[in-house]
């Protein structure tokens, strides 16, 4: 019997008559969703990127990038589902697909609570909701948690790249993780999702809290010094600058519980107190 409809990022309705057998995961947060769901026998390809669960994924075959994904080997896995995300993969590539008679489900979570909506539908998907359901339900209870919490607000930064750097406005996943967690994106008025801004405009906001994330660019203990002609900042000022774990900023699935737990004590301080850990690799997995 076929799941009941799904519809995608797209508008596109999904409905598989049975569980599917091949399936091809073009990101890399969803990769590890499918083995975390109890499913990773199913994944037939990943992507290059795709790096965890790192034992379950050693031995899956490589399909090229998000961007630039070999769709020749997606259709010769016999993938019978694909799933792809509308920021991270190419919206040509995914109609290929779908001309190809491939079935093809695209994400676009904006929000935590749709980043934990997402492990229903793989669920749904590869018919595993006795794990999506209560994995869900856990991470709505986190969420639920700390959102109640009463830490008082912090102003944060968070950069994406350098030369030129480059973060998150409001309508992003990250921003969201940042809000969810206590924080108040510094630049999250701003039009472009991932806008450019210089050293001085980031001074000019005078964030409390920043956080530098391991990617997609991989910034480094080094690079702090980009801000030592900004004490005024201050971030810079009470030594409140971090570098931390990407995946807990921008991996939705099960990777938000770890989230929960150890960015709201970056953003509240209870970090940057004696026997809190600030280190290089403080929440890193």
């Amino acid at each position: 019997m076929a799941t009941r409809s799904l519809v995608d990022a797209t508008g596109t309705a999904i409905a598989l008559a049975a569980a599917p057998r091949r399936i091809v995961s073009l990101i890399p947060s969803v990769t590890e969703i499918l083995f975390t769901l109890g499913v990773g026998d199913s994944v037939a390809g990943c992507t290059i990127f795709c790096t965890e669960p790192a034992e379950g994924v050693a031995a899956k075959m490589r399909v090229g990038g998000e961007k630039d994904p070999k769709l020749d080997v997606i259709r010769d896995l016999g993938a019978d589902l694909v799933v792809a995300n509308v920021e991270e993969n190419v919206r040509q590539h995914v109609d290929t697909l779908r001309e190809w008679g491939i079935p093809v489900f695209v994400i676009y979570p904006r929000t935590v609570a749709a980043g934990v909506r997402l492990i229903e539908d793989l669920g749904e998907l590869t018919r595993a909701q006795d794990r999506a359901q209560p994995l869900a339900a856990d991470l709505r209870a986190r969420l639920g948690r700390v959102r109640g919490g009463a830490r008082p607000r912090q102003k944060v930064f968070c950069p994406i790249w350098r030369h030129p750097y480059m973060t998150i406005n409001a309508d992003t996943y990250v921003s969201d993780m940042l809000r969810v967690c206590g924080g108040d994106n510094v630049f999250a008025g701003r039009p472009a999702r991932y806008p450019e801004v210089t050293l001085d405009e980031v001074d000019a906001v005078r964030p409390d809290v920043m956080l530098f994330p391991d990617e997609p660019y991989r910034f480094r203990r080094a690079h702090l010094a980009d801000f030592s002609a900004h004490r005024e900042i201050p971030a810079v000022r009470d030594g409140r600058m971090h570098l931390v774990d990407g995946k807990l900023l921008s991996w939705y699935g099960p990777r938000i519980a770890q989230a929960l737990d150890v960015l709201p004590g970056f953003l509240s301080g209870e970090t940057d107190r004696p026997g809190g850990d600030s280190s290089e690799t403080a929440g890193r997995s």
